[in-house]
């Protein structure tokens, strides 16, 4: 894009698409340490840290960011390890419990593994919550199939829009992705770390990016999972997101297809598709429950777009609803997979002020109806139900900022990690950004179609991981792939002994509780 970062001392400052100087923060205060163990990750240590809200005006207001530890023990020390689930919106706490858990224990113990929640989110503070309960049952059915259904929609989407300026004008100008990376220098600078290590998932990646354009120098290591792709940030990134779901989707069809003894739904996966539309029409018209409508239905097995260890669950479901009309399945699994807490509304909050602050999204509705109709006709699955989760945005009250660009030959190795298949995040993502950061390397999840593939079972991918962590080491390949690793095999459906235990994918994609 022929942006050029300048970095001078202090912090940086993102403006009209290119990085300036702010007054050089002063030096941070040593971080109070207490115990926050939990029964799973009982040496998990807890802090808080002042930051400014506004970086341009670092003797201003000033906001709070929630962190957590798990101190190394090892006598080799190789500095902080910094995590993050992606989101926006997505609270790290407790992923730096399991990231220490789920690495090498060699390799965990040399570092300091540090969760963090981004400004907004969690335990950070102010923690937005724009209009609690939004996401509450039953919801319109997200196809506009008439204009008043429209309507309604967009008038929910004004409603958030304007319910989030009231509550949070004064804060929402500062809830983007530069300020969080520049939050996380904050926090380097506390730890009283010169240089950082950094591992993060989904939105994570691009996190990690724009904090490696801004502060190149101050990068030791950096693992980015499930790659976002900057060049469509974000309206562009979410109409692709809409046709990998759809293909998912249709994944997932063909799954419950080669085990029709099982679900009786038939052996072609168009017809069970068929089905599925079927059930997604009469929920419109009479909710499962009282509670899962067609967009609630949408919400569940989105789930199983991101995570096929959820495909099992979900096709019990599908099954008892389309071939006895029996909707209990139904409405617990939505309970499990779909439903929304005060937690998603904080979560949510931040996502639309992060994405909605970050890049331009068309303020016409006619640009997001021709599109979205567009991608519809393709894949009818999710566009529609993700068309309203970003609708805020064109009414959003903030002037949008430029996407960064971030092309970057300043790094020393960064590791890409990406399935072939995989919707959240579709495969070109991971390609451009490979292309863009100079002596990156990119490892290849084949045939994988699960979002944050690293420490959820694949042992190839894994072991790529902790080499990197460990020494360094990265694999050099000779084409535009570094090494390849096959997907694990898709799940079988659901037994005595599946139900029983979880896997560790399954405990990941808990934590991360993605949505995007």
């Amino acid at each position: 894009m022929g942006k050029r970062a300048v970095l001078l001392c202090g912090a940086a400052v993102l403006v009209a698409g290119t990085v300036t100087a702010v007054p050089a923060q002063a030096h941070a205060a040593p971080l109070t340490w207490k115990k926050c163990g939990t029964e799973k990750y009982p040496t998990l240590q807890c802090a808080s840290l002042g930051v400014p809200l506004d970086h341009a005006r670092p003797h201003g207001r000033r906001i709070t960011l929630a962190l957590s530890r798990v101190p190394h023990t090892a006598k080799k020390y190789q500095g902080p390890l910094l995590v993050n689930p992606g989101g926006p919106g997505g609270s790290g706490l407790t992923l730096a419990g399991f990231v220490a858990s789920a690495l090498p224990r060699a390799v965990a113990a040399q570092y300091d593994v540090i969760g963090f929640d981004p400004r907004g989110v969690g335990r950070s503070r102010p923690a937005l919550d724009c209009k609690p309960r939004h996401f509450a049952p039953v919801r319109p059915a997200s196809v506009p199939s008439t204009s008043r259904l429209e309507q309604t929609n967009l008038s929910r989407a004004r409603s958030f829009a304007r319910a989030c300026a009231e509550k949070y004008a004064d804060v929402l100008p500062h809830i983007d992705t530069v300020s969080a990376a520049r939050d996380m220098d904050r926090i380097r600078a506390a730890l009283g770390a010169e240089r950082i290590n950094y591992f993060g998932y989904s939105y994570g990646t691009y996190l990690g990016a724009v904090y490696a354009k801004l502060y190149p120098q101050r990068v030791r290591r950096a693992a980015l999972d499930s790659v976002v792709d900057p060049t469509g940030v974000w309206y562009g990134d979410n109409l692709a997101q809409d046709i990998a779901f759809g293909d998912r989707h249709r994944a997932f069809m063909a799954w419950v297809a080669r085990y029709d003894a099982r679900y009786r739904l038939g052996t072609d996966p168009a017809r069970i598709e068929a089905k599925w539309y079927a059930m997604r029409t009469a929920l419109a018209k009479k909710p499962a429950g009282g509670r899962v409508g067609a967009s609630e239905l949408e919400d569940t097995f989105l789930r199983g777009g991101y995570y096929n260890g959820y495909w099992p669950y979900l096709a019990e479901a599908f099954a008892a609803y389309a071939n006895k009309r029996n909707s209990a399945p139904l409405t617990e699994v939505y309970k499990s997979l779909g439903a929304s807490d005060a937690s998603d509304d904080n979560s949510y909050s931040v996502y639309t002020a992060v994405q909605c602050r970050d890049a331009s999204w068309p303020r016409d509705w006619r640009r997001w109806r021709t599109d979205n109709r567009a991608v519809h006709a393709k894949a009818p699955f999710m566009t529609w139900n993700n068309a309203w989760y970003n609708a805020p945005c064109a009414f959003w009250p903030t002037n949008p900022l430029r996407s960064v660009d971030i092309d970057n030959a300043k790094l020393p190795p960064v590791l890409l990690f990406q399935a072939t298949d995989d919707a959240a995040t579709p495969y070109h993502g991971a390609v451009t950004v490979h292309r863009r950061l100079a002596r990156s390397r990119l490892v290849v999840e084949r045939g994988g179609g699960n979002h944050a593939v690293t420490l959820g079972g694949n042992t190839c991918l894994d072991k790529h991981l902790a080499a990197y962590l460990a020494d360094g080491t990265v694999p050099r390949g000779t084409g535009s792939v570094d090494a390849v690793c096959d997907a694990r095999p898709d799940p079988k459906p659901l037994s005595a002994k599946a139900k029983a235990t979880a896997s560790r994918g399954a405990e990941l994609h808990r934590l991360l509780d993605f949505r995007h």
